[in-house]
């Protein structure tokens, strides 16, 4: 079985609401890119990634060209033992791991439909029925997103994220962590996220005026040296996001102290197969394991949930249903949220087929 046809698509996805996070960012409509990769056999797998403005060190514009410029190696691909393949095109083309996390994502799905197992199996075996999920709170008026959280806790979420900094007013980012720790009662995971948009002294202040609450922060500083200092001004444990992108990363976390839990991210790491090996290696630093990606539709979240399927015991903080923040919905098989839970598909492969259809006309076609 061999790769012999490379197909690319672009798709607006529009938020059900505008994000709004901290220095500028927003989420509200943003390009997502599904890519098929047919073989000789006639198996097909399926691949997504949708890099957010202003978060990577990667834009949606760039993946076409990306993956035109690897088509020579994907072409002829034997879609086993996925490491392999994914070296060659580290050596290929140097960096672009969001474009690479599509084509890693594509092989992996043909893997496990060529083998009749369903990812989860395959990335070290099912290790849970269903994975808890949190839910994300748009940066806005303090009231209204205690709202949004007692909404979101009615369907049996118990993990908030709070996004901060939108406004860069520390008083009201410390006022939104309090009414939503509030809104939710004890016990629900509670945490703020500046997306790197704060600086030690912003976030230093918010932190000390919430440190008597159950609360957790999210990357508030560019900087793992600048979380750092946060962390011992506050107290308060730390979640790193963005600074997490490889092996180095996550050692350097671990030696500051503030990788208490960690987001693993498929277009960060540049797929699977190296969000395997970040895995293994957070799990052996202690960290707890947010599985997912930046931002998609049905196949992401699908790859996000066999990856989360399969951590070990003990180590997943939580998973998200990206595709129940955005429309169009691309894969009607794609699984669906239940009181506040999701479970992994249950197919070979990824266990999602696209409608293509809803896909539109493709931007690129290769064989």
């Amino acid at each position: 079985m061999k790769v012999n046809r490379i197909t690319l698509w672009s798709i607006d996805l529009t938020s059900h609401e505008t994000y709004y996070m901290a220095d500028g960012k927003t989420c509200d409509t943003v390009k997502t890119h599904v890519l098929c990769l047919a073989t000789d056999t006639g198996l097909k797998g399926w691949g997504e990634v949708c890099p957010i403005p202003h978060y990577l060190p990667a834009f949606a514009d760039g993946v076409p060209s990306a993956v035109q410029e690897m088509a020579p190696e994907i072409l002829g691909i034997t879609p086993t033992g996925i490491d392999a393949p994914m070296r060659k095109l580290d050596g290929f083309l140097q960096g672009h791991l969001a474009a690479k996390s599509i084509v890693d994502m594509a092989l992996w799905d043909l893997y496990g439909k060529a083998t009749n197992l369903p990812l989860y199996q395959l990335l070290g075996g099912r290790t849970r029925r269903d994975m808890p999920l949190y839910h994300s709170i748009t940066c806005i008026a303090p009231d209204e997103m205690a709202r949004i959280a007692k909404e979101a806790y009615a369907t049996g979420i118990r993990q908030f994220q709070v996004k901060l900094g939108a406004d860069a007013d520390w008083e009201a980012d410390a006022e939104r962590l309090t009414k939503v720790r509030e809104a939710v009662g004890p016990g629900p995971l509670v945490y703020g996220d500046w997306n790197c948009g704060a600086t030690k002294l912003q976030a230093t202040r918010t932190g000390r005026a919430v440190a008597h609450l159950d609360v957790m922060l999210e990357q508030p500083c560019k900087t793992l040296e600048d979380c750092a200092a946060v962390r011992q001004a506050t107290g308060l444990p730390m979640k790193i996001d963005e600074g997490a992108y490889d092996p180095a990363s996550l050692m350097r976390a671990a030696e500051l102290g503030v990788l208490d839990a960690v987001a693993l991210k498929l277009s960060k790491f540049g797929g699977l197969s190296a969000m395997r090996r970040a895995r293994d290696l957070s799990v052996h630093l202690g960290a707890e394991i947010c599985a997912e990606c930046t931002w998609g539709s049905d196949i992401v979240t699908a790859a996000s949930l066999h990856f989360a399927a399969s951590t070990p015991h003990g180590a997943l903080l939580n998973t998200c249903d990206l595709s129940s923040y955005v429309a169009p919905r691309i894969a009607p098989d794609c699984p669906t949220r239940e009181n506040g839970r999701i479970a992994p598909p249950d197919g070979a492969g990824l266990g999602v087929t696209p409608d293509v259809d809803r896909l539109g006309t493709p931007i690129l076609e290769l064989d």
